[in-house]
């Protein structure tokens, strides 16, 4: 419930930032506390966070994803039954890269060889029990012909690149059990309709969290001051890393993990099919079977008009800054390669997403820094049963993932009733 006219004031509890993670926290400690007054916080113009929707072909057709799109682990994933809960359609169509997806050269040698490349360097990367928490290129086989599309793979994964990135901290990436699903509405739209419950307030931004009270925190923020018995802080790790919420009495221990704790960037681009014939429904292809440098491309998700490119790492931050342009003009030369010199004619740019260059997000999903996988706790850890943290970045195994985020968000709403 969006609240107009907001100026600050009292409250029990104050959740900061309105994504998978805040929305769970409020949704929990409504269950758990209904006696306590709570309000969320968030300093977009939205619910959602990092899960945003479009509807570019009308309410009943299937919803365009910007930011997450899958429900990874589905069927332990917390959102696949809040969304059959809230009366949204969970599509079980395999995904593409699951077993009975379509993938556009399934069936190539070469394609085989490459997963097999993929799989041999992910076993490896489980398999690390070094004291040294190494970068993923360390996890490369010398002379690998394969290396620039495990490059390419590492970087959709984490967001970063493959010489930024922890071993230790993918080895213990686990989404849950597949297979991966998708809200035909949209992800978006699912954390957007969970939320309506909670009293919101868009479009403020807290820019300083003072704790030093013995019994209170207050708040400073652009529509006025709130003081709160308990806050819950779920703003992404480089929103902390760049301080634009400063902490009194300091917390260097949060600040640093953040950094180091950076977010990845993956961005999409949703292009329109004049010819949608050519395409099979629901296919992926890659851009280049030899290029880190490559966009993943879904061929007509949900049977719509469209292609959704798929970019990350420093690609997709290159291209973003170059604009929605570049990123077309990127994609339509990789599809060229894939489906010859003329499917160019029946393509158009539709949408693209910016993620690095939001100002409340700056990016896309949380890797650790070779040494920092530790560091998840740290973000995590409460401070004097009054200051909580969450966000997928304090996941230690579903980081990079909206349920992960969620799940973080029921813990610290748990750990709040607890305390109060």
């Amino acid at each position: 419930m969006p609240i107009e006219s907001w100026k600050g004031g009292e409250v029990d509890v104050a959740v900061i930032g309105a994504g998978a993670a805040g929305v769970g926290a409020a949704r929990q400690l409504q269950l758990l506390r209904p006696d306590l007054s709570i309000v969320l916080l968030e300093a977009s113009d939205r619910v959602g966070g990092r899960a945003r929707s479009i509807h570019p072909f009308g309410a009943d057709a299937a919803a365009l994803d910007l930011g997450c799109g899958w429900l990874h682990g589905a069927r332990t994933n917390a959102w696949t039954g809040i969304a059959e809960e809230v009366g949204l359609t969970v599509d079980r169509t395999p995904a593409p890269w699951s077993d009975g997806g379509h993938r556009l050269e399934q069936n190539d040698a070469d394609a085989k060889a490459a997963a097999a490349a993929v799989n041999d360097f992910f076993e490896r990367v489980d398999d690390y029990r070094g004291n040294d928490d190494a970068d993923l290129s360390t996890m490369l086989s010398p002379d690998d012909p394969w290396s620039e599309r495990i490059y390419a793979v590492g970087a959709f994964m984490t967001g970063g690149e493959l010489d930024k990135s922890s071993v230790i901290d993918l080895g213990r990436y686990d989404p849950g059990p597949g297979p991966d699903w998708r809200v035909r509405q949209g992800y978006g739209t699912l954390v957007e309709t969970f939320g309506l419950p909670v009293p919101t307030v868009l479009s403020v931004e807290v820019s300083r969290i003072d704790h030093s009270g013995a019994d209170h925190i207050v708040l400073s923020t652009s529509k006025g001051e709130l003081r709160a018995r308990a806050v819950v802080v779920t703003v992404s790790t480089n929103v902390l890393a760049a301080e634009r919420i400063t902490f009194w009495p300091p917390l260097p221990e949060k600040i640093e993990a953040a950094a180091r704790l950076p977010l990845g960037l993956a961005n999409k681009l949703f292009i329109r099919i004049a010819d949608p014939e050519i395409f099979t429904d629901d296919t992926h292809v890659m851009g280049s079977k030899h290029s880190r440098r490559t966009g993943a491309y879904q061929l007509k998700p949900f049977g719509a008009s469209v292609i959704e490119a798929y970019f990350a790492a420093d690609l997709a931050l290159d291209l973003e800054r170059q604009g929605i342009d570049a990123m077309f003009a990127f994609s339509v030369e990789q599809l060229k390669r894939v489906f010859g010199a003329d499917i160019g004619k029946t393509l158009s740019p539709l949408v693209a997403s910016a993620w690095a260059g939001e100002p409340f997000f700056g990016g896309s999903y949380s890797y650790a820094t070779p040494g920092a996988s530790d560091l998840r706790s740290v973000l995590a850890a409460p401070r004097d049963g009054r200051l909580f943290f969450a966000g997928e970045a304090c996941s230690k195994a579903r980081y990079s993932t909206a349920h992960g985020a969620y799940e973080t968000g029921v813990a610290a709403a748990e750990a709040v009733a607890k305390a109060l």
